[in-house]
């Protein structure tokens, strides 16, 4: 009998801190534009390695800056309505100070790949990009859900693979396609699926702690 206070005060704390948790929590960003933004990376390249397309660096250069400005207008669209029609946000702009943390690795990348496309050294800047996608996730894992760490992971390591790996070519869009495919799915599944299982796992504590209490209080 006196180890249910204890059991009560546990369940009490790990409510507590989800509830914490949780107001920490940016949900700003969405899953499922994400998702749809490596779907366009997929399905830029097959267009882009066809026959009908230019066998070209700035034709490429073109179609994959077209890729990222369709992704960042999915994705900060999706942060501009959540702010201003989430009735939890009350358009608040200090909500918005987790956006700040990934603008950094945005802009080095931006200026990479200037300076890349500009001496002539494309085969790089599918390295780049991934690696700086990277720090990009790292960036917010203290805001995002902890798995998203493992997607930040895979971007750098992904990223130092192919730089590392010679006779690359900014002219085949395939490996490129395949790793943002894969890391912004995963990302958006993160996302998406954000707080449902820390609540099921809640409620399954709170059942066996009262299932452990029944069985005391009988004995």
């Amino acid at each position: 009998m006196m180890t249910n206070p204890i059991y009560h005060a546990l369940a009490q704390v790990q409510e507590l801190q989800q509830k914490v948790l949780e107001k920490q929590r940016f949900k700003g960003y969405s899953g499922r534009a994400r998702a749809i933004s490596g779907t366009l990376a997929l399905l830029a390249a097959p267009v882009m390695s066809s026959d009908y397309f230019p066998k070209t660096i700035t034709a490429h250069a073109i179609s994959w800056g077209t890729v990222f400005a369709l992704a960042l207008l999915l994705n900060f669209g999706s942060l501009v309505y959540w702010f201003f029609f989430d009735p939890c946000v009350k358009r608040d702009i200090r909500r918005l100070k987790p956006t700040i943390d990934v603008l950094p690795p945005l802009f080095v990348g931006g200026v990479l790949t200037l300076i890349l496309m500009r001496d002539g050294l494309h085969k790089y800047l599918f390295g780049v990009w991934m690696c700086l996608f990277g720090l990009a996730n790292l960036a917010s894992r203290h805001v995002l859900p902890k798995q998203i760490c493992q997607v930040g992971w895979f971007y750098i390591i992904c990223g130092t693979i192919y730089l590392l790996t010679p006779h690359n070519s900014f002219l085949n869009p395939w490996p490129a396609a395949m790793v943002f495919f894969v890391g912004e799915w995963a990302g958006g599944i993160i996302l998406h699926y954000d707080g449902a299982t820390p609540t099921s796992l809640s409620s399954f504590f709170k059942i066996k702690i009262k299932e452990n209490n029944h069985v005391r209080q009988v004995r």
